[in-house]
């Protein structure tokens, strides 16, 4: 197939070929694996511009999780404090909301809770599963298990819209934390959502 790289090896390395120039789209259509992803990064930063990258420095400072196997062992691993988990892209203007919250949160529930990003589309394993469809969610987890909020909403599984105030967020991960000590897997949040984010 004339259209397929043939990789040679020279004695300082490997050699790439293409026995025929391939047009853009023909190019964009045969990438695969980390190509698609230097594609996606591109795009990003044309679409999303200079905001992207001042957020991306300050979502560095927030573990991110790579891998489905990353975000198994995350959740299995912690048996003593409320695993937080941020779904959806660093360069959503709702994420860049919610992960500012997540930052100044951080210090402060060090001792009973742990914050970790996932890229839905770097990591697409749970997007069925936890029907991961809003541009953010935030999901809540204890010793394997899925806490589950009543906010009011309707939808007790996740958050799945940005909190921007640092101490009501805060308020819900003490929630969390306290009821998933006394073994339950449903907790009320301090504050009644269902006026302003009906599911």
């Amino acid at each position: 197939d004339v259209y397929k790289r043939q990789c040679f090896f020279a004695n300082d390395g490997y050699q790439f070929f293409f026995f025929k120039q391939k047009t853009a789209y023909e190019m964009l259509r045969s990438l695969v694996g980390s190509e698609m992803c230097i594609r996606d990064r591109w795009y990003q930063r044309r679409v999303h511009g200079d905001n992207s990258k001042l957020h991306r420095k300050m979502s560095y400072l927030l573990p991110h999780l790579d891998s489905g196997w990353e975000v198994d062992q995350a959740i299995l691993s912690e048996e003593d404090r409320v695993v937080i988990i941020r779904f959806g892209h660093d360069y959503d203007p709702q994420c860049m909301i919610m992960d500012e919250t997540l930052l100044k949160v951080a210090e402060d529930v060090k001792l009973f809770a742990v914050i970790y990003l996932v890229d839905i589309t770097e990591v697409p394993d749970f997007n069925t599963m936890y029907e991961l469809y809003d541009p953010v969610t935030v999901m809540f987890f204890f010793r394997n298990k899925h806490m589950m909020i009543d906010l009011g909403t309707g939808n007790n599984n996740k958050i799945n819209w940005p909190i921007s105030d640092k101490q009501e967020f805060i308020d819900i991960v003490e929630t969390v934390y306290k009821g998933a000590r006394k073994g339950k897997g449903l907790v009320i949040s301090p504050k009644d959502y269902s006026t302003k984010h009906k599911y």
